[in-house]
């Protein structure tokens, strides 16, 4: 089989962002630290993990940006993916998902993947379009927010376990090739390993320029930037440490989560 699991990176949480006066984009330090979207890793080891049941089973993993993604696609394969694909933007670039999904779909449709592994979010923007928009433009099925997978190669067949509204699960089993996008606690991803990073340090990427893919114009453009309303406030209760229990336990009272 042959897998391909996209990858996506992300400013690191510690990052501190504002918004530019124009509120048309966001205003990182001079030099962001950038990090492999944690979604994307569950994603990643999903792959792997079928790769140790099915021992012939290639990982290939993708992501789609400026040079400096490349740092991210050599820790996929320091992780133990076997080949890595870079779709080389410009660092201006921004693309919504429509785009972003047509012109990974354009890449890689001739390509004989038997399952493509995506992250149920990406960390950045939360939208989890990615997966079911790149599903719709290669015309596979798809499942979104995975749990739980167990392949059946022979039958060309995936079982999958997602998660729904109100803490309820569905199972699912889908022809292959398929699209999933991997929910968080499926699996822990493992570190990269010593011979993996050493190996991906000098591996060759193949490397797609934007430009060489079909043109899509976006599909939405960004208004404004807002900051979240401040709604309430939280309380700081001063004192000795006794009178903090008093003053907290007092208001546990007042709203009737003691009794």
């Amino acid at each position: 089989m042959k897998i391909l699991v996209c990858i996506k990176q992300v400013l690191s949480k510690e990052e501190s962002l504002e918004i530019d006066p124009s509120g048309r984009s966001i205003i990182t330090g001079r030099s962001p630290l950038y990090q492999l979207n944690t979604f994307d890793e569950y994603a990643l080891e999903a792959a792997l993990q079928v790769r140790e049941g099915f021992p012939e089973t290639g990982v290939d993993i993708l992501s789609l940006g400026p040079a400096r993604v490349e740092a991210v696609i050599r820790r996929g394969l320091g992780m133990g993916a076997d080949e890595g694909i870079h779709l080389l933007a410009e660092e201006a670039m921004v693309p919504d998902p429509f785009q972003l999904s047509s012109w990974i779909a354009a890449n890689i449709k001739e390509r004989p993947y038997d399952l493509i592994l995506t992250g149920f979010l990406a960390e950045d923007d939360l939208e989890g379009q990615m997966g079911p928009l790149l599903a719709e433009r290669l015309g596979l099925p798809c499942s979104a927010s995975v749990v739980a997978l167990e392949l059946f190669p022979e039958e060309r067949q995936a079982l999958v376990e997602r998660e729904v509204e109100g803490g309820l699960r569905e199972k699912w089993r889908l022809p292959l090739p398929a699209v999933l996008t991997i929910q968080s606690g499926i699996n822990k991803p493992r570190y990269p390993s010593l011979s993996h990073v050493l190996r991906a340090r000098k591996q060759t990427l193949e490397c797609v320029p934007v430009p060489s893919l079909e043109t899509v114009e976006p599909r939405r453009t960004v208004v404004r930037y807002l900051y979240p309303e401040k709604v309430r406030a939280g309380i700081m209760l001063q004192g000795t440490p006794r009178e903090k229990a008093e003053n907290l336990t007092a208001r546990f009272l007042e709203k009737g989560l003691l009794t």
